[in-house]
């Protein structure tokens, strides 16, 4: 049999994810708005990129969620409503609570307080909040999103459960996609986007898991509440 080195499926499948990111980045910036649409030749044309990786991009994210696939007339960009903002907040808060529950559990794999790994970890997953802190106290909407989303998808690996961490990111860029619609609406953000990303980290490293889970209960409440008033006004 003919040796293949695989290069050329290692460079479509890295090609894919970076078209699918790009996109994705494209919806969270508010640049493809929710119910815009377009074709899979559209899109190659605007990377300059053929249509394989990206037909396979475009399918990945309908998979995610965040598009939707129309037989006839390519792909748009999925439409959320307030209700289904209000059940992602709900399964992110079930979500978090099955890694507290893993974490109070003593899973082997969680990064306790005391575990010799954590004092890095922790180190990397505050650098995160305290960029995502200064974005929302500057209402930097953007930048908020990119270090929001890493702080949370470093954090759910401290717990232990890989399977629990890809769901919550999932999780996370739709509700951001959700919210972004109407976020972008004020002009100005400053005063109004959840800035505890820090507190939450004090309160895991103290190994007050009730602070935590308030903290995080006042988050979604904040969220939900914002999210609403928008829609409504």
């Amino acid at each position: 049999m003919p040796r293949s080195s695989g290069n050329g499926a290692v460079t479509r499948s890295t090609l894919r994810q970076q078209i699918a990111d790009a996109l994705r980045d494209e919806v969270l910036a508010g640049r493809l708005q929710p119910g815009q649409e377009f074709t899979v030749k559209e899109i190659a044309e605007q990377y300059g990129v053929s249509a394989t990786p990206v037909r396979e991009a475009l399918v990945d994210l309908s998979a995610q969620g965040l598009l939707e696939a129309d037989q006839h007339r390519g792909f748009r960009v999925h439409e959320y409503s307030v209700e289904d903002f209000r059940g992602m907040i709900e399964a992110r808060g079930l979500v978090i609570e099955g890694m507290f529950v893993a974490l109070t559990e003593g899973r082997p794999n969680a990064v306790r307080p005391d575990d010799p790994r954590a004092a890095p970890l922790v180190a990397g997953v505050r650098r995160r909040g305290e960029e995502a802190q200064r974005a929302a106290a500057a209402g930097d909407l953007t930048v908020l999103i990119g270090y929001d989303l890493r702080f949370w998808r470093e954090l759910g690996a401290c717990f232990g459960n890989p399977y629990l961490a890809d769901f919550l990111h999932r999780l996370r860029v739709q509700s951001w996609v959700c919210a972004v619609q109407h976020l972008r609406r004020l002009t100005d953000l400053r005063g109004e986007l959840w800035a505890g990303h820090t507190e939450l980290v004090d309160a895991l490293i103290a190994g007050d898991n009730d602070t935590a889970r308030a903290i995080i209960a006042r988050y979604n409440a904040h969220s939900i509440a914002l999210i609403e008033r928008l829609a409504s006004g």
